[in-house]
């Protein structure tokens, strides 16, 4: 199966299916239907089940989907079912929060190194990460580290995403502003959260 023929917003609906039937793992349930984990997630069952055909035959008509096996295969799906190391660049205020967030772990993401070309920083610590000098980049292939976050300013940016992609990174979480350009191999996500945050006062 080629996954580049399946919709992008059936893969960004696949780590909201995980994290459900990772909850209904702790609830110790063995089986769910559709139209249950509809309701969990506000979907339609439909959708649910069109999305998760994509990848095979999961569950059985009027038994549901087997809980801890659609998990396992869920995180397979997403490359989840071992460790996925992701750099992290810009050692600031959101870059700092990056790291104490917790909630990367339960999909098996870890932020395993932390770059900065700040001299004040380099050498000091975000929990228990040393912060590293930019221009140790180049050395993420050999770390086996294919993921990067980046939380620098605008006109650092396009730099950085330059150097990430020379080292490697193929996926690119960016909390930068502005238009980066990456080659077609790379997978990038945007997140402006000044951006985002800014449509909502229109609905109040």
């Amino acid at each position: 199966m080629k996954y580049r023929r399946i919709p992008d917003e059936t893969i960004q609906r696949l780590p909201m299916y995980l994290r459900a039937f990772s909850l209904l793992e702790g609830e110790k349930e063995l089986t769910v239907c559709s139209r249950q984990l509809a309701v969990r997630l506000g979907l339609n069952p439909h959708q649910i089940r069109k999305d998760l055909s994509y990848f095979g035959n999961f569950g059985r008509p009027g038994v549901g989907y087997p809980v801890q096996t659609t998990a396992q295969r869920i995180r397979h799906i997403l490359k989840l079912d071992k460790t996925q190391k992701t750099a992290l660049v810009g050692a600031g205020r959101l870059g700092t929060a990056l790291v104490a967030y917790p909630g990367f772990s339960s999909f098996n993401l870890e932020i395993a190194a932390v770059f900065d070309n700040d001299p004040r920083k380099i050498g000091k610590k975000i929990g228990h990460l040393t912060i590293e000098s930019a221009a140790r980049l180049a050395g993420l292939k050999k770390r086996n580290i294919h993921l990067a976050i980046l939380a620098v300013p605008a006109d650092a940016a396009q730099s950085v995403t330059e150097k990430l992609v020379k080292a490697g990174v193929r996926g690119l979480l960016n909390f930068s502003p502005g238009r980066l350009k990456v080659p077609p191999s790379v997978k990038k996500i945007d997140i402006d959260l000044a951006s985002q945050l800014s449509i909502l006062p229109y609905y109040l």
